[in-house]
Parts: C-alpha cells; sequence; structure tokens
C-alpha cells in the first residue's frame, strides 16, 4: 500500500526510522511527504533523498500569501527525480477569506508549474469546493488528486468526471463521517486513493493520538467494509490507482 499524503516534519516527529520500519511492516511500501510551504517542501525533498520508500510533493498553500514566498525557489526543488507531485496546492476559505482571488491565481500558477514538469497535483480544498471545481474544469492538468476529500457525493462525482482522484483518509472511520461514507460507498473504486495525512486526523481507534503512514491498512480496511468487498481487492486497486497517478 501507498501513503498518498502525509506530514514528517522534525517539528512532529523524531522517529523516523522508526516510522519507516513500522510502514514496512504493515505492507505500506511508499509513502509521500507534502510539503506546503518553502521549508517544509524542502523538509519533504531532503526526507525523499534519504529513505528509498519516501517521495516527496512540493508545493504553497494559501498561507504563503500572508508573507513573501517564490515560485522560482519552488522550481528549483522540481529537478529532483524524488519529487512525484506539485502539492499541497488549493483554496481555503476558511482561515483565509479575504484573498480569495490571489488564491485562485496561485492555486493556477502552480497547477501552470506542474504541467511544466509533466506532473500531477495534489490539492488542499477547505470551504472553497465549488471554486475549486471551476478552477479545474477550466484549467488544463496532467492529473490530480482531491487530498482528504471531505465534500459531497454530487461534487465527488464532478472531480470524477474531470479525471481527478479522490483521496480517503482516517476521518472515513470516525463514527459521525456520514458525508465521506456516503462518497466511499458509492463513487468507483478506481478512482480511490489512500493517506493519513499524519500527524493529523488519526484513525479509530487510535483517534486523538499522533497519526502514522503505517495507518493506513485501517483505512483501507475500512474503504472494504463500506463497499462489502475484499481488502485485498482494495489495497491492490487502490496502489495501482497510486501507480497511474504519480508514474510509479
Amino acid at each position: 500500500m501507498i501513503d498518498i499524503h502525509c506530514h514528517l516534519e522534525s517539528n512532529d516527529y523524531d522517529n523516523i526510522d522508526e516510522i519507516i520500519d513500522e510502514c514496512k511492516k504493515n505492507n505500506v511500501n511508499k509513502i509521500i511527504v507534502s510539503g506546503y510551504n518553502l521549508e517544509s517542501s524542502k523538509e519533504a525533498v531532503e526526507l525523499a533523498n534519504k529513505y528509498d520508500m519516501v517521495y516527496a510533493s512540493v508545493g504553497f498553500l494559501p498561507e504563503v500569501l500572508q508573507d513573501s514566498y517564490s515560485l522560482d525557489e519552488l522550481e528549483k526543488l522540481l529537478s529532483n527525480k524524488k519529487v512525484v507531485a506539485i502539492g499541497e496546492i488549493g483554496l481555503d476559505y476558511h482561515w483565509y477569506k479575504d484573498n480569495k482571488q490571489e488564491q485562485k491565481e496561485l492555486f493556477i500558477k502552480q497547477i501552470e508549474l506542474a504541467n511544466k514538469y509533466n506532473l500531477p497535483i495534489v490539492i488542499h480544498c477547505r470551504e472553497a469546493i465549488n471554486d475549486c471545481y471551476e478552477v479545474l474544469k477550466n484549467t488544463k492538468f496532467k492529473n490530480a488528486v482531491m487530498h482528504c476529500y471531505s465534500g459531497s457525493l454530487e461534487m465527488a462525482k464532478k472531480f470524477i468526471e474531470l479525471g481527478v482522484y479522490i483521496s480517503i483518509g482516517g476521518v472515513s472511520t470516525f463514527k459521525n463521517a456520514k458525508n465521506i461514507v456516503e462518497v466511499i460507498k458509492e463513487i468507483p473504486l478506481e478512482y480511490i486513493v489512500l493517506e493519513t495525512d499524519s500527524p493529523y486526523l488519526t484513525p479509530e481507534p487510535y483517534r486523538g493520538t499522533k497519526n502514522f503512514p503505517y495507518y493506513v491498512p485501517i483505512i483501507s480496511k475500512k474503504i472494504a467494509q463500506i463497499k462489502d468487498t475484499d481488502s485485498k481487492k482494495v489495497e491492490s486497486i487502490t496502489t495501482a490507482n497510486t501507480c497511474r497517478l504519480f508514474d510509479f
């Protein structure tokens, strides 16, 4: 299995060797560490260079608009062969409501950068799903995934029509997770990929503690339960989806 989206920053973890070993023991053979600003993107690349099973996704979330940022500096990271995507990028109207147009412009610029390097994009979308859809609908992109999807079934189907994958994480195991359970039940398994978003959104039965990439099998089993299918089938298809998405 593959964790397509996690954060393993030194501020949160000091035992990366142990985490890598636990991933291998739990049949998680690749993880993609995601950046969201220049510092975290550089750290993701450093981890990817150090560990064979680790890959990096680099990008700028809307938070960088509060300070100075440089897409040229981000682009320098793309020469590294372990960088497999631009992300996480996207729109966040929960924390940042007053600069929506600037957010869209930054989002589109990074999609164009991904196209320049023939890379997929990993999308963060919070309280901005309609605008996010409109950007993707009207902007060329190679491949895309909605990270930690939290929208409706109707919108999930619209994203899938654009060829966008839906990433499922620990929220699917929460007792009050009605929307995402409906999404998982109704959309094709061929458009689902797995993530932990570590150290956040830890799945049951570990909710309330730090999350780890080796919890991916918990999410896979939950999807199998919701779709009333074999967990091995979920593992196989979601892994194949991820390999197509990131050109593994």
